[in-house]
């Protein structure tokens, strides 16, 4: 049964490689920081905050968590240092439902545990804390790494929306869609245990 509690409190997820704590205002600084390993605003197919729009990224995910629809993590890595930002997003307690998106990581850290502890602990909280029926997954068509680690999770693809979504460049992203079903999470739970058991990337 879904608790009220779990779609209105922000937890913090603590694992061995990583955890992820409710965003603030206040890391504005530290989110640039990690972007700036690989200057990642600068990929034409993601939206990730650069050094004129953090502080307007950040402001907006707090204004959706204020209004109920968003979640927004500071993601740090087993020492603490900040490397990305991820959060819960359109989110549906009726249903109950969310996309798992906003999702990136400093270079250093990108196809390493990290990552798969983040989608473990994330969607686990979705699924037994939240109480979803489904969790969405979405990216740039042309995002064939994000394409890939989401396959790699066991995600169905529901199709493609073409030309659904403007990217800060102006062009307009097609945007495949992928789901996880909560009765297909206990395989995809297993298939994370056995990734981060055996120290395979997502």
């Amino acid at each position: 049964m879904r608790n009220n509690l779990h779609w209105s409190i922000p937890p913090i997820l603590q694992g061995t490689h990583v955890q992820l704590e409710p965003l603030q205002r206040e890391h504005a600084d530290a989110l640039l920081e990690a972007a700036s390993d690989g200057e990642l605003w600068n990929l034409w197919y993601t939206a990730v905050p650069g050094p004129e729009t953090v502080r307007s990224y950040v402001g907006k995910a707090l204004t959706d968590r204020e209004a109920g629809t968003a979640m927004p993590f500071l993601v740090r890595d087993r020492n603490g240092a900040p490397v990305g930002s991820t959060r819960f997003f359109r989110m549906d307690p009726d249903i109950p439902s969310l996309e798992l998106g906003y999702t990136w990581y400093s270079q250093r850290v990108q196809r390493t545990a990290l990552n798969t502890e983040a989608k473990r602990l994330l969607l686990g909280h979705a699924f037994d804390q939240m109480a979803c029926t489904v969790v969405e997954l979405r990216t740039h068509r042309f995002n064939q790494r994000s394409r890939r680690a989401i396959e790699r999770l066991g995600a169905h693809c529901d199709g493609i929306l073409r030309r659904n979504m403007r990217m800060p460049d102006g062009h307009l992203r097609d945007t495949v869609v992928y789901s996880i079903l909560d009765v297909e999470w206990p395989d995809v739970r297993r298939n994370l245990d056995f990734r981060l058991e055996h120290g395979s990337s997502p």
